[in-house]
């Protein structure tokens, strides 16, 4: 999973990039996008690798991309070449500032900077959907595409983000390739003070958040960066002080896999236990296709063990005795924690 971290100067963006990594990328170091990858935290692999002693355990991953912008106090707004990166990205994390900065003028206004990127975001967007109606009325392009292009030119209009429209209304299908920022995943990251890091999110920020079809968590960055420097025995106290149960990184994980509708999937084995990350609701067939093309490709039956099912019982021959072994098809509908061993001939 790809996220790109993005806001406007002041707001904290890169340091939220080193407390989620725990890197130590100099902020104002203008140039190229930074990356980072994480692994993601779960105790189910940690106990499955502790059975099977792999030779190698492998997490789901995310990869944190820290996108440059304007810099300066008086830079507000993003450039076109940020709004090009930020389309690159799977999901976005916008970093809103909610703490004093003597070198930026004013007092912060995590609202306001809200509505000014979305409204960029919606321009951006507007002109790439009134440039594809365009073009598409001249070459009498495909009506289901440029119904779709209308509703969102319309829900645009309306200052909404694409995002908001469901998927049966919208057949996304139709927009690869176009990079809208209004239909990205929006989690926004409200960066405040040290004194404040257990605080809630203000309710009417809150409540825009929410109608924007977002997401939300609070954190102090520069506090959490470099309590993300530190072993992981002394990190549990750090962040108790602070009036938080858990790292930043491990809440922005929960909150990405919600908003995004992520769950993971097992492989296990002498060789490698490993997670796999897809969409909820993602069949055995296209979940086989995470691990390699041909298993989707030459895709015979999906052998499944739930986790609970597995640790219950000890092993894939106690749960065939006990008659809990699943074989299922290519529809079946992979959950959370599924350990899969895909059969398949090609």
């Amino acid at each position: 999973m790809k996220i790109g971290l993005v806001g406007f100067a002041g707001s904290g963006k890169t340091t939220v990039f080193n407390a989620m990594t725990g890197m130590h990328v100099p902020v104002g170091f203008g140039g190229e996008i930074r990356l980072g990858a994480v692994r993601v935290p779960d105790a189910r692999i940690d106990a499955l690798s502790r059975i099977f002693s792999p030779k190698k355990t492998i997490y789901a991953e995310i990869t944190f991309c820290d996108i440059p912008g304007e810099h300066g106090a008086e830079k507000k707004g993003l450039s076109r070449r940020s709004l090009q990166q930020i389309r690159d990205q799977e999901a976005l994390c916008l970093v809103l500032r909610d703490f004093a900065n003597p070198a930026l003028e004013g007092e912060p206004d995590p609202l306001a900077d809200l509505e000014a990127f979305h409204a960029e975001c919606v321009l951006a967007d507007l002109e790439i959907v009134e440039r594809r109606l365009d073009r598409g009325r001249k070459e009498k392009a495909n009506p289901l595409e440029m119904a779709a292009f209308e509703m969102m030119k319309e829900t645009l209009e309306a200052e909404q983000p694409i995002r908001a429209l469901p998927q049966q209304q919208l057949h996304r299908e139709m927009l690869r390739g176009y990079g809208l920022l209004t239909d990205r995943a929006l989690l926004v990251a409200l960066n405040v003070g040290e004194d404040r890091a257990g605080e809630p999110l203000p309710a009417p920020l809150a409540a825009r958040i929410q109608a924007l079809d977002a997401a939300a968590l609070v954190l102090s960055a520069g506090v959490e960066a470099e309590i993300a420097s530190l072993p992981p025995e002394d990190q549990t106290a750090f962040l108790a002080d602070l009036g938080v149960a858990e790292s930043a990184l491990a809440r922005f994980i929960r909150a990405a896999y919600g908003l995004l509708q992520l769950v993971s999937f097992f492989t296990v084995g002498p060789d490698e236990v490993r997670a796999w990350t897809i969409h909820r609701g993602t069949a055995a067939r296209q979940a086989a296709g995470r691990i390699h093309s041909d298993l989707e490709r030459g895709f015979i039956r999906a052998e499944v063990m739930p986790y609970e099912v597995f640790m219950k019982y000890g092993s894939e021959q106690a749960i065939r005795d006990a008659g809990k072994f699943q074989v299922e098809g290519k529809d079946f509908i992979v959950s959370d924690g599924d350990i899969l061993n895909i059969r398949f001939n090609v």
